[in-house]
């Protein structure tokens, strides 16, 4: 599905998307870093495993990065020029799928940390959600790389498989769980669950896409920019609701804290 041949506006867009996630992954880090000690030490494991989520991410944005501008380039002076594939380069998908066996079972840790639920349930949800998660992905990759769309078609559905057991237990087993969470947090975690189906549900879009006969250099191009923005709000945007979450659970667990983080917040204004 790698085209030969990339527009000067296409390549700029697959140019820009990459970068953007890079920025987005890597400051994410930062600042959940240098946050830390505004939460509670027993919430502080689901946003360490966030950090560490985003941390991945930006490095293999990249190596992908990398890997896309030494596949694409250009004999035309400032870049105005088609780019075209690199004799003996090719753009490494694989880069991404690393990534996700990673970061995605790390995801469902950092939800299930946050709660922090008694240890016995923790273990229980997380034996059941690692191994689905990790699965989804590894069954995914075959299909990702083969050309042929009957095997990308099995090994789709295959991959599908664990992906409904993952929503179910998320959906309906982990709603006993939330109906024990304070009723603010309740109602984020609640839209949490289906931030994760929202961005989760680009990544199979785009894995259909040789399947549904649109190929070619703007099909390429929509598919890079849309896991582009999936992962995005999935591991960034989901961070910072997972930091809220554990600033709300800090304050309701101890209000002297909560009094000290405030006057902290509105030091700034008395200035």
């Amino acid at each position: 599905m790698i085209p030969d041949i990339l527009s000067p506006g296409q390549y700029d867009t697959v140019y820009n998307s990459l970068s953007l996630v890079i920025a987005a992954q890597l400051f994410t880090a930062v600042f959940l870093l240098i946050a830390l000690p505004r939460i509670l030490p027993r919430y502080r494991q689901a946003i360490t495993v966030a950090i560490i989520v985003c941390g991945i991410a930006a490095y293999h944005y990249f190596r992908i990065f990398d890997s896309f501008r030494e596949a694409f380039v250009t004999e035309a002076a400032g870049g105005q020029g088609d780019y075209a594939q690199a004799a003996g380069a090719g753009f490494n998908e694989g880069y991404r799928y690393v990534d996700w066996l990673l970061t995605v079972p790390l995801l469902l840790v950092e939800l299930i940390a946050v709660l922090a639920l008694a240890r016995s349930v923790q273990r229980g949800l997380l034996v059941r959600l690692v191994p689905a998660a990790a699965l989804m992905i590894l069954l995914g990759y075959p299909g990702e790389i083969s050309g042929d769309n009957g095997i990308r078609g099995l090994f789709g559905l295959l991959s599908t498989i664990p992906f409904a057991y993952i929503l179910y237990v998320l959906f309906v087993q982990l709603t006993k769980s939330l109906n024990k969470q304070p009723v603010g947090v309740r109602r984020i975690l609640s839209q949490l669950r289906w931030l994760l189906l929202l961005s989760w549900g680009v990544y199979p879009i785009a894995y259909l896409l040789p399947m549904l006969n649109l190929e070619g250099a703007d099909a390429w191009v929509f598919k890079q920019v849309g896991y582009s923005i999936a992962d995005i709000l999935a591991k960034a945007v989901y961070a910072l609701i997972i930091f809220r979450v554990a600033r709300i659970k800090s304050f309701d667990d101890d209000p002297e804290f909560a009094e000290v983080e405030r006057s902290l917040d509105e030091e700034p204004a008395r200035v």
